[in-house]
């Protein structure tokens, strides 16, 4: 497939974020969101995927801007709490540095945590532990926020395992009444053929090499389209009443794939499927640029927000991977 030859350069273009991805002086990279004039000056700088690489490198284990501030109060204009979920292999540190600060300065109550380690991860790695683990401690810290802030309900923000896992809490731990929104940033809702990489790692099986499991990423194989994990949390359809979906996927996906198995199939008026390329036919980014695509965020702010189906982002050119 045309994807395949991001995966060579991947980690080219990683170790040369730090250049690529600084801001142009005297502004963020991302375009200012339409508000009132009587907005409140932004208290945190919004940083790109280079900031969340910078994190990653130098203090893996701290929270991005904005997030984790226990004293917060939700407001009228903002009454739930926004909890953001990392991915696989990722953690909060990377993946947030563009949207927790604008939330933040958004006037949002914003939280987020690190889930799914186990002994490998090396306080760096996280997601990997089986998913009902993870929802668990997603469930633990949902209950840890609402008592924090008051509020009856959250809305969360998920990248990839982060969009998909919080369904299993909702479906299975009793958080569907706990959860007004969930928005999810190339969720594997579907699983993941993983563009064959799934199919070459259970024919290395069959020739006696480890799974995944045996390397330490038990979510990895619960991610596989058509695994027994997805087939039991898509059982009776893939959304619960009550909640409000909004999917937020790109057509150059090269982990979630085929790309529209991020999209979920509820009833229109409950979920909503957005591909980007559809809003902006310039916008080149994948799987792990989307979190930093300034079309992507303007989609999220828009869904939590204003909550407009016919919403329509300001374009720009963003590049793959570094989404800039």
């Amino acid at each position: 497939m045309a994807r395949k030859w991001w995966w060579p350069v991947l980690l080219v273009v990683m170790g040369i974020l730090g250049a690529a991805c600084m801001p142009l002086p005297g502004g963020s990279p991302f375009p200012a969101l339409p508000g009132p004039s009587s907005a409140p000056t932004p208290r945190y700088p919004v940083g790109t995927i280079a900031d969340g690489m910078k994190a990653e490198l130098l203090d893996p284990g701290s929270m991005p801007p904005g997030m984790n501030l226990w004293s917060c109060k939700p407001s009228a204009d903002h009454p739930y709490p926004v909890i953001l979920v990392h991915g696989t292999f990722a953690n909060e540190a990377f993946s947030w540095q563009a949207l927790s600060p604008m939330l933040a300065d958004a006037g949002y109550c914003v939280y987020g945590l690190d889930y799914g380690a186990d002994a490998s991860t090396l306080g760096r790695f996280y997601g990997l532990a089986p998913i009902p683990e993870a929802a668990q401690q997603l469930a633990s810290f949902v209950q840890k926020v609402l008592a924090s802030t008051g509020a009856s309900e959250v809305d969360m923000v998920g990248h990839s395992q982060g969009g998909m896992m919080p369904r299993y809490y909702m479906k299975f731990l009793g958080g569907a009444g706990k959860v007004h929104m969930l928005v999810g940033l190339a969720p594997s809702n579907q699983g993941t053929t993983a563009d064959g990489l799934m199919a070459l790692m259970s024919g290395l099986q069959a020739l006696g090499f480890p799974a995944f499991n045996e390397l330490g990423c038990y979510s990895c194989t619960e991610q596989e389209q058509g695994s027994a994990f997805l087939t039991k949390l898509n059982a009776g359809g893939d959304t619960l009443p009550g909640p409000k979906y909004v999917v937020i996927e790109s057509k150059y996906d090269e982990v979630v794939t085929p790309y529209t198995n991020a999209f979920l199939s509820g009833p229109a008026d409950q979920v909503q499927n957005i591909t980007l390329q559809n809003q902006c036919a310039t916008d080149y980014t994948e799987h792990i640029g989307i979190i930093y695509d300034p079309v992507a965020l303007q989609d999220v702010m828009n869904a939590l927000g204003a909550d407009s189906p016919t919403f329509r982002p300001r374009c720009s050119v963003v590049l793959p991977v570094i989404s800039g």
